[in-house]
């Protein structure tokens, strides 16, 4: 007595389980009275044993509670059409958001600063592969993009502090961590398997190159496909990252495609040269363009480029520095050299 199992009719594939919504227990003065969030529906109690007792009352369907007001006064389905519209969510970046593929989850969370402690409300969607991150206008009634992760560069663990016991931390190698509330444990739950889940498959299930942006923006041999593959890296995971993530590397003064010479017998290598404002950053990109791995780092400080080919119309100069060995480059454009 007391409790009731609503069962979510899903749609599509690689989808989860019923969910349970726990009903407080009928005892003392609520006697007929039960509440589902802040929904309290009013029984009938009956005590005649010559009148028939009352069906039983239907729980409301998830369906339905979905079409209640969520954020603003809108439902789910209206959240996401707002995202999925042509008109743009403020600051986004990166492709539309119907590139990422159905949501599978969303839901309002708060952000918790593990420094100072405050917190600030969210909203967080889930697609196939990508973790969006929104902050909420309230005046305008409108998000405020924050950033998409994708989803096989993350870990994920559930926290307990005395502020929140129904909490989940997602970090990264590309990221600083990052610590959400949920409203209650069945929504934390929720966020552990719908992640855990979509993240499995994320890295069990390789991507095609129609579905990786990297296999479209490679040669970057055109302005715009730099500045998108600049954004690019600073969401991407990047495999077998060293050091600090590139977030604090600061703004990308320049990307291109290079071939590095270390030594003759070693021969050329194809690399993806990136120039922060303190480093050079060396990417190597696999045959299939669909995953960065990191190569090192060059703090720009120790070394010098020096021009060494005697031959005319060769685009080429050295690395050189008391701390690394000398590094031939080869470029594909004048433009890299200057």
């Amino acid at each position: 007595m007391g409790c009731c199992s609503v069962t979510q009719s899903h749609t599509g594939v690689d989808e989860v389980g019923p969910d349970e919504i726990e009903l407080l227990e009928l005892s003392g003065d609520n006697l007929g009275v039960w509440s589902l969030g802040e929904t309290r529906l009013q029984l009938s109690v009956r005590t005649s044993r010559d009148e028939p007792p009352p069906a039983p009352p239907r729980c409301p369907s998830i369906r339905h509670l979905e079409q209640q007001g969520v954020l603003w006064g809108r439902s789910r389905d209206e959240l996401h059409h707002r995202i999925y519209s042509h008109q743009p969510i403020r600051e986004w970046e990166g492709q539309p958001a119907h590139m990422y593929g159905e949501i599978i989850h969303s839901s309002l969370v708060s952000l918790y600063n593990t420094y100072t402690q405050e917190t600030r409300e969210h909203f967080l969607v889930l697609f196939y592969f990508h973790l969006l991150i929104l902050s909420l206008d309230h005046p305008r009634q409108d998000f405020v993009y924050e950033g998409i992760l994708p989803l096989s560069g993350l870990s994920l663990e559930a926290v307990k502090t005395a502020h929140s016991p129904h909490m989940f931390e997602i970090s990264g190698p590309m990221m600083d961590a990052k610590v959400f509330i949920c409203s209650n444990s069945v929504e934390l739950q929720k966020w552990m398997q719908h992640i855990e889940d979509r993240r499995y498959k994320s890295m069990a299930q390789p991507m095609s190159p129609s579905h990786c942006a990297l296999s479209h923006l490679l040669p970057c041999d055109e302005h715009w496909k730099r500045e998108e593959l600049n954004k690019y890296l600073l969401q991407a995971p990047i495999w077998q990252w060293e050091g600090s993530p590139i977030q604090h590397m600061g703004q990308p003064g320049y990307i291109s495609i290079v071939h590095i010479t270390k030594t003759q017998r070693q021969g050329p290598q194809e690399r993806l040269m990136v120039l922060f404002p303190q480093d050079i950053l060396l990417l190597s990109v696999d045959n299939k363009r669909l995953n960065i791995r990191y190569e090192g780092r060059l703090p720009r400080y120790s070394i010098k480029a020096v021009e060494r080919s005697a031959l005319p119309g060769r685009l080429e100069f050295e690395l050189i520095g008391e701390l690394v060995e000398p590094l031939q480059v080869a470029c594909t454009y004048v433009e890299v050299t200057h």
